[in-house]
Formats: structure tokens, sequence, C-alpha cells
């Protein structure tokens, strides 16, 4: 199993995952010739994936799902609260197949068997998910403002994580933000900020960890590095192993063996 992130924060997110022959994205933030050309710095290409799974209908996770989608005639997987906040992305002659996905039941698709789970986050009806391939797992968490037992539980024991490090709270803090959205971002049902990260990632089962990717960091109340030591902090690990996922680069391939 290996997976690679197009580009991650406030402007965009999108995430492939693949193993054996086959190859999923994990939501598309990102227009239509955007999310192509990052695809190929992967050596991808759209037809090649056997679908699209969905997080949440926020634009920077979905905004492209339903155009890529009808394109290349994707399959897409979506909660039911998901798809009804996202009728404003679906194009009027929409036909490629839709299905709807239960937050707390596992499903496949091709040689990956998908674990979702809820999160507190302002949306519809927002999951994150597992990824299993039967031998290793891949744990992606992004667009929360807290933990809680049930997350934690799903991400213990991951050969790799994607886990979102937003922002830093004295930063966002002293930012321009009007106040409401500072407790928006801030908030339970906003996004993680480093220091809840940590802590959450030192509850886990981190035993098998092989791969550690900050995610959906905040160009302007946050940075690589203090995501990164606040990571490396929870795990008694150094700064340069926790690796970062980009709003412009994303990151590359990371090979789970």
């Amino acid at each position: 199993m290996r997976f690679a992130s197009l580009g991650s924060g406030s402007a965009g997110n999108a995430l492939v995952v693949e193993s054996g022959g086959t190859k999923l994205l994990l939501d598309c933030g990102f227009g239509l010739r955007e999310t192509e050309r990052r695809l190929a710095r992967l050596d991808l290409q759209a037809g090649q994936l056997a679908g699209i799974v969905v997080t949440h209908e926020h634009d920077d996770h979905a905004s492209g799902v339903f155009k890529l989608a009808a394109r290349h005639r994707l399959g897409i997987w979506i909660t039911h609260g998901t798809l009804r906040a996202a009728q404003r992305h679906l194009p009027s002659t929409f036909d490629a197949p839709l299905h709807i996905v239960d937050s707390h039941s596992a499903f496949h698709i091709g040689e990956i068997e998908l674990h979702p789970f809820p999160v507190p986050h302002d949306a519809g009806e927002p999951v994150q998910y597992v990824f299993h391939n039967g031998a290793h797992k891949l744990g992606v968490l992004t667009d929360t403002g807290s933990s809680t037992p049930h997350i934690e539980a799903m991400l213990s024991g991951c050969h790799a994580l994607a886990l979102e490090c937003n922002h830093d709270l004295d930063l966002l803090m002293n930012s321009s933000y009007a106040w409401l959205l500072k407790q928006r971002i801030g908030g339970r049902y906003g996004h993680l900020d480093n220091a809840t990260a940590a802590s959450l990632l030192a509850k886990l089962d981190n035993s098998k960890l092989q791969h550690l990717v900050a995610a959906h960091l905040s160009e302007k109340n946050n940075t690589p590095l203090l995501a990164r030591q606040a990571l490396a902090t929870a795990l008694g690990c150094q700064a340069e192993w926790v690796g970062v996922a980009t709003q412009r680069a994303g990151c590359g391939w990371r090979q789970i063996v």
C-alpha cells in the first residue's frame, strides 16, 4: 500500500491511496485541470482511479468531486448527509455512480477495505477513514475540532497516519481573523491545533507506525516546523521524521511495507 497527497490546506485537498491494482482518491477540492495536473505529478491519470471517496461537503474537499467523476465516469462513495449538503457541487446532468456510505460500516472498493468513522466537524455528516488492504492500515484524520474515544480506537495500530495540524493556537488567537472565525476554527467542531493533534497521537498505539504526515496546515496560522515539533514530541522522534503535506506540493508517495 502507498499514499500521496495532491495538496492539503484550506485552498484544496485530495489524497491518493493505492493497493495492488486499486487506486482511490480521497476528496477533491481542486478544479478539473488542476486535479489532473497534480495527478500527473504522481504519474497518474484520473481514468486510472477506481473511484472518489468524500469526507464532507466543504469546498476545499468536495468542489471538484462531481465534475471529475462525471468526466471520467468514476464512482463516488459519500454519506447521505454529505450528499444532501453538497447539492451545490452537482452538475445539472450528473450521472456517474453514487454509493451511499454508512458512517459506521466498512466496505470494499477493489482491493481496499475502507472503514469510515464520524468526526466532530461543522458539516452535514462528516467522516474520516482508515484504509486497510489486509496487511497494512492507513489512517486519515483531518477536519475535526476535537478527538473522541472512537476516533482514537480507529486510528490505533495504523502503519501510516495523515493527521490534521491545522493551526498553532497562539498564532490563531493573535491573527487578524474575526473573533467568530477564530472561535469556529478553534472550536469543538472546527479544526485540530498542533497541541491537540499531538495529544491525540500520544494516546494511540503507534507501535507499527512507519509514516506520519501532518496535514491541512493553515498557511497563516501555522508553520511546518511547529507542526513537526508538536507531533515529534508526542512520538519521541526527530522532527525531521515527520512529513508535511503542503498546499502547493502535497507530499510524494509514501510506501507502507
